[in-house]
This record gives C-alpha cells, sequence and structure tokens, in this order.
C-alpha cells in the first residue's frame, strides 16, 4: 500500500465540530414553508410549539443562521462515541479491481447501531430544558427509536415509541433494546389512539406505515400534558443535527487533502443523507466547489424518482402540518420491504428543494440488489451492514464500476448509516432465496396521487 492515507481516519476531540450547520441558509431558494392543516396557511411559531419543544420549533423555522452552537451537554455526549470513522474501503476497491477510491463514514459505532443518537440526545436535551416529561415518536426499522429510547433514559424522560407493525414484527430484538432502555413500545397502527383505530378499521390487514405511526405519536402527544412529539427524520431540524456527519467527514478529508467527486446516502426521510452532503452543498450553493450528490432509495417507495413535487401531509391521518416536498401521497403503503427506515412516503423539503433545482441526483434500486451489494461488502470490509445503508453500498459499487470502464480514478463517499445486526430476518430472507422485489405500478401511484390536497 503505496498511500499514506489510513485506513480509518479519526478526529482529534479539539477537532470536532462546536456548531452544526444549517444549509438553509446558504439557499437562495428556500424550502416551502410548513402550512397548517386547517388553515393552509404557514405554521406560526405557536401552532408548532403544540406539537414540538420550543427550541425546536426555533431551529425548524430558522433559515438565516449559518451555525447554530451545539450545547456543551450534548457535545459532551457526543464524545461518547463521536469523532466516528471515516474509513478507506481499500479492501473493496481491490476486490472490484477498481481505479476509484471510495470511503466511507461508519455512524454505526454506538449502541443504537446508526446515526440516529445525533439527533434524538439533542431533542431529548431540548425537552428536558423545557420541563416536559416526556416525549412520543415513531420508528420504522427501530433505529429512531432506540436512539431515542437511549436518549430518554439518559435525561431521565418518559418515551412512547409507536412502531410500523411490519418491523414490530420482523425485529422483536430491536423492540426489546428499546424497552430494556425504558420506553413503552407499541405497533403501529393500533387500538391505542383513534387515527390508529380509524386505520385499522380501513385496512385491518395493513402491515403499517411511517405516515401511519407519525399520526399516532402526534396524537399521543398531543392528547397528554408534559409531552412533545419528536421526529427521526425529513425536518429541517433534524438535518441541522446530523450536519455532524457531513461536518466530521469533511474535517477529515481535508485533513489529508481528499476531495470527494461523488457523495451517496441512501434516502428516506433524508436525515442522513442531509446530514452527510450538507457542508459539502454548502459549497457548492456558494460557488466555492462542485460536487456529485446522488440519493439513492427503494424501489418499492420512490418518492424521489417517481414521486410528484407538492404539498402534502406528513402523516397517514393527516393531522401534522403539509409540508412541500416530493411525495408518493401520505395515504401510500409502501410493501413490506426489509428497509424499514426507508418507507416514508416523502422527502425531506429541504432536500427536496434542492433535488427540484437540480443540485443532487436521485436513483431507486430493488432490494435483492441491495442485499446482493450488501453481502459483497460484508464479505470484504468485514461489517454486516444496515439494509438502509447498504442502498448507498449498491450505488458506490456501480459508480466504482463505471470507473472501472473508464479507467477514471474518481474518490467517492459514502454514508454508512448502521449496522444490521438486527436484520437477519432479512438476510436469512435473502440466504435462502425468499427475497422478491415490489415496484408500485404506475396506475398505483396514480390512485395515491389522486388523494393530494389541493393547493394552490
Amino acid at each position: 500500500m503505496s498511500e499514506k492515507i489510513p485506513y480509518k481516519i479519526y478526529l482529534e476531540e479539539h477537532e470536532m465540530p462546536k456548531q452544526w450547520y444549517n444549509v438553509r441558509a446558504d439557499m437562495q431558494k428556500k424550502p416551502a414553508p410548513l402550512l397548517n392543516p386547517a388553515t393552509l396557511q404557514p405554521c406560526t411559531a405557536e401552532e408548532l410549539g403544540n406539537v414540538f419543544c420550543d427550541e425546536l420549533v426555533k431551529q425548524e423555522l430558522n433559515e438565516t443562521d449559518r451555525y447554530i452552537d451545539i450545547p456543551e451537554e450534548i457535545q459532551e455526549f457526543y464524545k461518547m462515541y463521536r469523532p466516528s470513522p471515516l474509513v478507506r474501503a481499500y479492501c473493496l476497491e481491490k476486490k472490484l479491481d477498481t481505479p476509484a477510491k471510495i470511503y466511507y463514514k461508519f455512524e454505526g459505532n454506538n449502541t443504537s447501531g446508526s446515526h440516529k443518537l445525533n439527533s434524538a440526545i439533542a431533542q431529548a436535551y431540548y425537552a428536558k430544558q423545557q420541563g416536559l416529561k416526556g416525549v412520543t415518536t415513531e420508528t420504522g426499522a427501530g433505529q429512531w427509536g432506540t436512539a431515542l429510547s437511549m436518549a430518554c433514559s439518559y435525561f431521565d424522560l418518559n418515551c412512547q415509541v409507536y412502531m410500523v407493525k411490519c418491523s414490530y414484527e420482523q425485529k422483536p430484538f430491536r423492540r426489546e433494546v428499546m424497552r430494556t432502555y425504558g420506553a413503552n413500545v407499541t405497533p403501529s397502527p393500533s387500538n391505542t389512539t383513534e387515527v390508529g383505530r380509524k386505520i385499522l378499521a380501513k385496512f385491518p390487514d395493513t402491515n403499517g406505515s411511517l405516515g401511519c405511526a407519525i399520526s399516532e405519536a402526534v396524537e399521543k402527544a398531543t392528547s397528554q400534558d408534559g409531552y412533545r412529539y419528536v421526529l427521526g427524520s425529513v425536518l429541517s431540524q433534524v438535518l441541522l443535527h446530523q450536519s455532524v456527519i457531513g461536518m466530521e467527514s469533511k474535517i477529515a478529508m481535508d485533513k489529508y487533502g481528499i476531495t470527494p467527486d461523488i457523495i451517496i446516502g441512501c434516502a428516506g426521510g433524508g436525515s442522513n443523507l442531509g446530514g452527510l452532503i450538507s457542508p459539502f452543498m454548502g459549497e457548492k450553493l456558494r460557488g466555492e466547489k462542485d460536487y456529485r450528490f446522488i440519493a439513492v432509495e427503494p424501489a418499492s417507495c420512490p418518492s424521489l424518482t417517481r414521486g410528484v413535487y407538492a404539498y402534502d401531509f406528513c402523516d397517514t391521518g393527516k393531522v401534522c402540518p403539509l409540508q412541500k416536498m416530493y411525495t408518493l401521497g401520505s395515504g401510500f403503503m409502501p410493501s413490506a420491504n426489509h428497509a424499514g427506515g426507508l418507507r416514508y412516503h416523502g422527502m425531506s423539503a429541504v432536500l427536496s428543494e434542492l433535488y427540484d433545482q437540480g443540485l443532487m441526483e436521485a436513483v431507486s434500486v430493488e432490494q435483492t440488489a441491495v442485499f446482493e451489494s450488501a453481502q459483497q461488502f460484508a464479505r470484504v470490509e468485514g461489517i454486516l451492514p444496515a439494509p438502509e445503508s447498504s442502498h448507498a453500498i449498491k450505488c458506490a459499487i456501480d459508480e466504482a464500476m463505471k470507473c472501472k470502464e473508464t479507467g477514471e480514478e474518481k474518490t467517492i463517499l459514502f454514508g454508512l448509516t448502521g449496522t444490521g445486526y438486527f436484520d437477519m430476518y432479512a438476510y436469512g430472507a435473502f440466504n435462502d432465496g425468499r427475497m422478491s422485489d415490489y415496484i408500485p405500478t404506475d396506475e398505483e401511484l396514480k390512485k395515491s396521487f389522486d388523494t393530494l390536497p389541493k393547493i394552490d
């Protein structure tokens, strides 16, 4: 190995970010505002404060401050598992026989097993500062619910989690980690909320969706004194907290004079993708550098590649604010694919606006091909990746093979958002040849698009 770039690049403690980066400050055209579902007017801070913590509302509405200080207590918590390593995938490069240089930012070095803890601890901190009793939330694959249960345990907050039914059944160990940290976990849709009972009455055999779980969690939060709802993706405040991923990546790459040509992230609601690309996107927006950004989503839930850019409800029960985003329709019920964290019907407003402006690309991939890439990665890099992360791996391998064909020595950076050790049901289905691919038809999507709210 002639190059002097180490396998793993860690930052020193003094190099760790002390501020979050707010990419909206550098966007000339800002994301459209959230709308009140009753009035269809932009949500006020007071209205949002009935659902979210006060400080988080301020962050959600902040489009002007480029940097926002990370409270010292959150910085101290981050030191338990941050900085996360930036890894050069030498073994994968050798296996692929590609001239491409492949790096991945590994976010699985904590008990929650994913990047979700970066925002969970921030949201729990602000809830505690506000004097709340607890919070409610939804979770798809379980990474967010696990991370939030850990964060709430740290701050002695009650945590109520609505877990998408198919994931609740497929991932019992993920559920038990949440319960071990003190969370109450309910499969969604459930009979514990009015909206859950309505959904069950209409779709008694449903596998659930993130939209359903969000509706239940919001209803539960607003019906209990001393509670607020917190969300693990989609919202601008979450992308803000996750910017530590991209900032650490950039600091580490700058330290060794590395400039990525292509930056890749899996895309469900947008938290890890937005966090990874934000500081690099900021440079692109300011005209300082140029990068190619690729969002990778499942073919079974293709909000960017086949959705429409429109105002839509953020939840199936239509109790949350409306957001302008690339969406498949709030009533869209994705198949029970194994990438549970990528089953949301819409995409972050920030990422949707960037995509609409042509500043990033998007591709969709089928889950059998995703698991083939996950297996290939695990066998040479020694990490069993989460199904969500494996979408980014699939795209990174594809881009590296293009470099092999053309002889170009491009540098690729992707986000390895977490580990797949709670996803053995999915790996078992793949290894046994029982895994199938489902792609919604145009007719199915049109039926969902026809239900979108009519907003001028």
